[in-house]
């Protein structure tokens, strides 16, 4: 008997003290969001088009805080490959195969073939000297997609 009388005590301290640690609904709450741009030095938006693989999806270089990133969409899909890198290209359609090294800037490893997904430019990077974003597979040598940058 005596337990039983602990054990409802008990539960009744725990959710007396469990409510009494909630927020009230008349508190006021705000919540500050990062501003977000979409660059506007030349660069802004673009839609992935197929090279060696098929590739979907939209680009856009936006700025937050200051820094640049690539952000892909929820749409964008490639197929799988070895050495998988993301670039920015010199010229809006990069070649298939064969692209040298004086007319991409790597900027990472792609994360994954699908999704969204987002890829900080170094703070060096003119993006003014660049059409395009392409998924560029390092060993091979081969454009899987690409692209073209607009302005926004």
């Amino acid at each position: 008997m005596k337990f039983k009388h602990f054990a409802i005590l008990s539960i009744v301290a725990v959710i007396t003290i469990g409510c009494a640690n909630e927020k009230t609904s008349n508190q006021t709450h705000t919540q500050t969001t990062p501003k977000l741009t979409v660059a506007s030095s030349g660069a802004g938006v673009g839609a992935f088009k197929a090279g060696e693989q098929p590739t979907q999806g939209k680009v856009k270089v936006i700025t937050e805080k200051g820094k640049h990133y690539l952000e892909f969409d929820q749409h964008f899909k490639t197929n799988q490959g070895p050495d998988l890198y993301v670039i920015l290209y010199r010229s809006d359609a990069p070649p298939q195969s064969g692209i040298k090294e004086k007319d991409y800037l790597s900027i990472a490893r792609l994360q994954k073939t699908s999704g969204t997904q987002r890829y900080a430019l170094p703070a060096k990077v003119k993006l003014g000297e660049f059409k395009s974003v392409a998924i560029w597979c390092r060993k091979f040598n081969a454009t899987f997609g690409y692209a073209p940058l607009e302005s926004s």
